[in-house]
């Protein structure tokens, strides 16, 4: 059927996913190098707070302007010019020597990396049916991980012959490359020379819109508008609690290994990379779950809710992350993976959450504030939990403590955004623009 049917729509998926990936490399090279960077700039535990929540401040506001951008330019411009801009601001880490010049470049490099999601989201609706769309969302979110991996096993080692500097330059320069292919491979499905009718008749068989592909681009809805709709509130307040986690895993995991088992730069490597690797299987499953329930005859709400709950529970195991890893490190690694994994199969049904509840010309505006509201609580963990509580324990030398009380966090997060989405939206009704 597949092969009848043709499947250049995953060309498209594969180009959105290494797109990702390069995304997540960028911005993970720091974590990789904070003890480096701290002990040539004299950096304390609250340098390094500052510089991230300079990143996630200024990405939180990228997001919301990202994706009306994106809404109006198109995703083949708006995705080109997102990911030259933040090729650009990684490739600036190198050459700047202070922690004031570090925390600019962060702070550009969050608003341009903002453009990734609000993109990727727009292409996949342009591009697959609703019951394709959480699958293929987990595969280019798999991307996350993949740059996550590939960041602990290349950046060091960079580092280590070349110096830091070259670290940035070379994971900025990819993005550049991905650039070529994207302007040649990507158009729009109803522009498309290399789509089959039989394929874009498919990827339309299932859509409520009239004229899905032409009415994107005519009409665009205010951000006031969309902040009406109890809809868009239940996404933002969904990424609000629950990707300040992942930031959590991103810039902390790094500093946990080094804190609580001494490893230095070049062995918390193989660690970092298994958590990622671990995640990955999370992303991509979590993308087939819904879509085997929809198959089953369950209604898109349900499938999606329940899958949802499901990863929820997944999470609560990190809990006991802290105490289980005096016993073992690779225990608190593992347990750390499976809590990453659930959040990235979380991550990738709360962004198809959109789709379902949005027609797509506000697809990507909805995810911007979405992203918005995910950035700003990652600034609110940093400054209210991070940097105050990392500074202080560090300080009387009982670090363990602090990463106690942010694996519990952790650990409740997840359930207690199901429990608002569900009180917002029960059914996830279609919202009529």
């Amino acid at each position: 059927m597949e092969n009848k049917i043709g499947k250049y729509r995953w060309t498209i998926c594969g180009l959105v996913f290494f797109a990702t990936t390069i995304n997540y490399l960028d911005r993970q090279v720091i974590a990789l190098l904070k003890s480096t960077l701290s002990a040539e700039l004299k950096w304390d535990d609250g340098d390094y707070a500052n510089i991230e929540i300079a990143f996630k401040l200024f990405y939180a506001f990228g997001m919301l302007g990202a994706g009306r951008i994106i809404d109006k330019l198109g995703t083949k411009i708006g995705y080109a010019l997102a990911t030259t801009l933040w090729s650009i601001a990684a490739v600036a880490h190198a050459f700047v020597s202070t922690t004031f010049g570090f925390g600019a470049v962060r702070a550009a490099l969050g608003i341009t990396e903002a453009g990734n999601f609000p993109a990727a989201i727009k292409a996949v609706a342009e591009w697959f049916p609703k019951k394709e769309r959480a699958l293929a969302a987990g595969i280019f979110n798999s991307g996350t991980n993949v740059g996550a991996i590939v960041a602990p096993l290349s950046v060091p080692y960079i580092a280590d012959y070349w110096g830091w500097k070259w670290a940035f330059i070379i994971t900025g320069m990819l993005g550049f490359i991905w650039l070529a292919f994207w302007l040649y491979f990507y158009e729009k499905p109803y522009k498309n020379p290399k789509l089959s009718q039989a394929e874009y008749d498919y990827i339309h068989s299932d859509m409520d819109e009239v004229q899905p592909d032409a009415e994107a681009a005519v009409e665009q809805v205010s951000w006031f508008k969309l902040l009406t709709f109890k809809q868009t509130w239940a996404f933002a307040l969904g990424k609000l609690l629950t990707d300040p986690i992942w930031w959590f895993y991103l810039f902390w995991l790094p500093d946990f290994l080094q804190s609580q088992y001494g490893l230095d730069s070049l062995a918390i490597a193989v660690p970092v990379a298994v958590v990622y690797t671990i995640s990955t299987i999370g992303s991509v499953g979590g993308g087939y779950l819904p879509m085997f329930f929809i198959q089953k005859g369950w209604p898109v709400f349900r499938a999606r809710k329940t899958s949802m709950l499901i990863f929820a529970f997944f999470v609560l195991p990190i809990v006991f992350a802290q105490l289980l890893g005096q016993q073992s490190m690779w225990l608190a690694v593992f347990i750390i993976g499976v809590a990453a994994s659930a959040h990235q199969a979380w991550s990738a049904n709360i962004f198809t959450t959109v789709s379902d509840m949005f027609p797509k010309k506000a697809t990507a505006s909805v995810v911007g504030i979405g992203g918005m509201f995910g950035a700003l609580g990652g600034i609110l963990l940093s400054m209210l939990v991070q940097k105050k509580m990392f500074v202080y324990y560090r300080s009387i030398g009982q670090i363990e403590t602090a990463y106690y009380i942010m694996f519990f966090i952790c650990g409740a997060a997840y359930l207690l955004a199901w429990l608002v989405m569900h009180f917002l939206v029960p059914k996830m009704k279609k919202v009529d623009l």
